[in-house]
């Protein structure tokens, strides 16, 4: 007799494992619906890449010491002595991109194709609040090697609270535990980071899958008109979807270490609260709301600024609902496919905005200067270096 068959042999003598065979046995050779390929992967590849992060932040654990005093220095030892600690830690500030942007993927695919729609609205909701966790992970991951850039960087994010109506000031304290990004911030940082967010994100991400294995895969037909998938239709789960996501999960570990090496993360130098560095931005995922605060000004305008930013996560979470439109085709949604185009070009021109703000530009080979807010102005060839005009200044 076989490992596996004493294996299985001791829990079928004490448990009833029928149900749970079958279950499996029908989840393995269950049939995906005809459309279906590899932009389905990054389910899949998020949930992949959430493993990842787990893994390497336990690792990671073992040295970090959640203290002004010592956090920088336990990532130098962590970079610099223990044994691939700079492997684990490069994957695992990587994958921190690399899992918002295939949650941000995961949800275009969702969006487009009409899957979100009856009678899977709570799959799609469950999914937006993934989304949100993950953005939080990334700002609350950001501060803990507490760098100079990290480090200000958490200052003027935090300082947006500040601007939220009514509780503003009380969001902004109980975010830094006082007056300003301190001792206090960092470790309520790390407490959200490593304890509170897993837990929370792990619950949602078992609500997910179960209500995904439920509902299976939608069908590009209409609400309501959604025929069961047969052996003539479906694509096969196992071997096919599997092997798809099998090549995709090796890819993914290939340019997970390619990035590690060729293109590390910077320690940094450790914070300095006397010391303001220049020009500081977030991290990509931060840039488009980043930039839109800009363009409101004062105490009132800033507090539009937040709704505009808040605007598109209300509207995602109740799309579903607000949606009436029975089809699931993209060329039957025009415009439900035109506004979800119009919002993803509108970040990444706000992305782009801010990423160059602030900055010196060639175009068509005249040289620019970027305001703050991301209008262009040219440098004169004659003028003294560093120099800029006059129509550079913010009113």
């Amino acid at each position: 007799m076989t490992m596996k068959s004493r294996v299985t042999r001791f829990f079928a003598d004490r448990f009833d494992t029928e149900p749970v065979g079958a279950f499996l046995d029908k989840q393995i050779h269950k049939r995906l619906p005809p459309h279906t390929g590899w932009l389905h992967v990054f389910g899949s590849l998020s949930l992949l890449l959430f493993l990842s992060q787990t893994i390497t932040g336990i690792l990671l654990l073992i040295y970090y010491r959640p203290t002004p005093e010592a956090a920088h220095k336990s990532i130098q030892y962590i970079t610099a002595e223990a044994n691939f600690g700079w492997l684990y830690r490069q994957i695992h500030a990587w994958g921190a991109s690399l899992m918002i942007l295939a949650v941000l993927c995961h949800m275009m695919r969702t969006f487009f194709s009409g899957a979100y729609k009856k009678p899977r609205e709570l799959t799609w909701v469950t999914g937006v609040l993934l989304f949100i966790c993950t953005i939080v992970f990334g700002f609350t991951g950001y501060l803990l090697p507490w760098n100079q850039i990290a480090f200000w960087a958490t200052t003027v994010g935090t300082e947006s609270a500040d601007k939220v109506p009514l509780i503003g000031p009380w969001l902004q304290t109980m975010l830094r535990g006082g007056d300003a990004v301190g001792g206090e911030t960092l470790s309520r940082f790390f407490v959200v980071h490593v304890i509170i967010l897993p837990w929370i994100l792990t619950g949602i991400v078992v609500i997910h899958l179960v209500l995904m294995r439920i509902h299976n895969l939608s069908t590009l037909e209409p609400v309501g008109k959604e025929r069961p998938l047969d052996s003539q239709r479906g694509i096969p789960f196992f071997p096919v979807h599997v092997a798809k996501e099998g090549v995709v999960a090796v890819l993914l570990v290939a340019v997970l270490v390619t990035l590690s090496v060729v293109w590390p993360w910077e320690i940094g130098v450790p914070a300095d609260p006397l010391s303001t560095p220049e020009h500081i931005k977030p991290e990509w995922y931060f840039l488009p709301s980043y930039q839109l605060l800009k363009y409101f000004e004062g105490r009132y305008g800033a507090v539009f600024g937040i709704f505009a930013c808040s605007l598109p996560f209300v509207l995602l979470l109740f799309w579903p609902f607000l949606d009436r439109n029975p089809h699931r085709h993209p060329r039957k949604r025009p415009f439900a496919i035109a506004l979800g185009l119009a919002g993803v070009f509108t970040a990444l021109i706000l992305g782009y905005l801010g990423h160059i703000s602030e900055t010196e530009q060639s175009f068509f080979g005249k040289r620019y200067h970027i305001d703050l807010l991301g209008i262009p102005h040219a440098i004169d060839a004659n003028a003294a270096d560093g120099a800029h005009p006059a129509s550079d200044s913010q009113p």
